[in-house]
């Protein structure tokens, strides 16, 4: 038997306002290719999703994010580690190729921040990583994209998500779970 190596993992996210959760909008395959191929983001339709207080959504690992992988476990490539979060309002057309957020967020409190990460068990002992951190928002914006990096700023992105928006305003908080499995 031939053993496999593969990286995966999910996303949650949690959105509050005046410490109660607020619903986002969970879309499912049709909402998503609507979005993305067409740029429809129809929320409130059943037909493209639901609402829902915790969105879950898998991750999707970029082409780097495999490359970054096996550099790390044969010594290779000298990429950093990787625990900074990043949130932004754009889109990729393309995520397995994207290498930045299309829109980073850098001001109004949703600004890259590097996140507090943990190795937890999904499978068998220490398999996952975890980063976990919370932005507390100054400004309003329509959050649609996530990405995990190696630095601060720039950097190398291995994993990339994008989303139906989820609209904060000043003072509501947006705690990101990012976790991706070996």
């Amino acid at each position: 038997m031939k053993d496999r190596f593969s990286i995966h993992g999910r996303i949650e996210m949690v959105h509050t306002r005046g410490g109660r959760r607020v619903p986002m909008w969970e879309e499912n395959r049709f909402g998503k290719w609507l979005r993305r191929c067409l740029r429809w983001d129809l929320q409130g339709w059943n037909l493209m999703g639901r609402w829902v207080d915790c969105l879950a959504i898998p991750n999707t690992i970029t082409n780097k994010g495999h490359a970054m992988a096996n550099g790390k476990m044969s010594n290779q490539g000298g990429y950093g580690t990787s625990t900074y979060l990043a949130i932004g309002t754009g889109t990729q057309g393309t995520p397995s190729t994207a290498t930045a957020l299309a829109t980073e967020i850098t001001t109004g409190g949703g600004g890259r921040a590097n996140a507090t990460a943990s190795q937890i068990t999904t499978s068998v002992s220490n398999d996952t990583t975890q980063l976990v951190y919370t932005w507390t928002f100054s400004s309003s914006f329509a959050i649609t994209e996530e990405g995990v990096f190696d630095a601060s700023s720039s950097g190398n992105m291995p994993c990339y998500q994008s989303f139906s928006a989820i609209n904060v305003v000043g003072t509501d908080q947006l705690t990101v779970t990012h976790k991706y499995q070996t």
